[in-house]
């Protein structure tokens, strides 16, 4: 009995040790370095000392916090929108069209992500810049007297992070409403009850769990997004991923680099706790059910 329980033990062992090494080497050790640099400060060349210099230049510096608080304030209404579009997508995906049909809306969604987020972002440079192709239609429609700058606004920035997350939604969102029995949404209705009061009381407390979960990946996705927020948002797009590849690459200063890494490491960790409480959903149960 005990060399049973043994070998499965190491049966276990071998087969997670791919993706144990993989956590190891590729997330817990660099984040322990990225944490031993941003409590670190440069007092002579390769001469260090541990300090909390770093933490204190981004709450001294008014520039910083306030990208960081912008940053956290797109994303969140970036996630919002994203559920807003993707909820009715994922209804019809699931209770309105049939098999054919739904397969091939899923598939319409899932198009986009076919090409890589560059050319994505690309191509909403070519449709929304001043010579590009809505600004030329809005002028042959005569709505607009000359071609407007459509790129270069904080609408434009949440498009785009609406359109490269869109797919994160839709999914978990399918996978919570495929199990609703569409036997309750019919009694409901035959009691009397109306549209709204069926979303509210039946339909999101049944899709909770994939809300939850949607919510958290387009939130993280989106508060990390780099390319999106540069190429729609340009030089004046102040989004706080910019700052911390402006430290790095730009400026050399690792150390501060990796504490505005941990800050906004910081930040989608704090959200995300206040989201799940708030809807009153555990992250573990969010995970298994969607």
């Amino acid at each position: 009995m005990n060399s049973r329980i043994w070998q499965r033990r190491l049966m276990l062992t071998l087969l997670l040790a791919p993706a144990l090494l993989w956590l190891l080497s590729l997330i817990v050790l660099p984040h322990l370095q990225l944490a031993i640099l941003s409590l670190r400060e440069r007092i002579a060349p390769h001469v260090y000392e541990p300090s909390l210099a770093q933490y204190r230049t981004f709450f001294a510096e008014p520039l910083y916090w306030q990208v960081f608080v912008r940053t956290a304030f797109i994303s969140v209404a970036a996630t919002a929108l994203t559920l807003l579009v993707a909820f009715p997508i994922a209804w019809v995906i699931t209770k309105v069209a049939r098999a054919r049909a739904s397969a091939l809306l899923f598939v319409v969604c899932l198009i986009p992500f076919w090409v890589s987020e560059t050319v994505r972002a690309l191509g909403w440079l070519i449709l929304l810049r001043q010579t590009g192709v809505l600004p030329a239609l809005l002028v042959k429609l005569g709505l607009a007297a000359v071609p407007p700058e459509l790129l270069y606004h904080d609408a434009t920035i949440l498009t785009g992070l609406v359109y490269t997350s869109l797919l994160f939604m839709v999914v978990p969102l399918v996978n919570s409403l495929e199990s609703l029995d569409n036997s309750l949404v019919e009694a409901a209705y035959d009691l009397g009850a109306g549209g709204w009061a069926i979303l509210r009381k039946i339909v999101i407390p049944h899709a909770a769990p994939g809300i939850t979960a949607g919510c958290i990946v387009v939130f993280m996705l989106t508060l990390g997004n780099y390319l999106t927020p540069n190429l729609l948002g340009g030089k004046n797009s102040q989004w706080f991923t910019e700052l911390i590849y402006s430290q790095f690459i730009v400026r050399f200063n690792w150390e501060q680099g990796a504490a505005f890494g941990f800050l906004l490491l910081g930040l989608s960790t704090a959200i995300v706790a206040v989201g799940l409480r708030l809807s009153g959903q555990r992250f573990v149960d969010v995970m298994r059910r969607s």
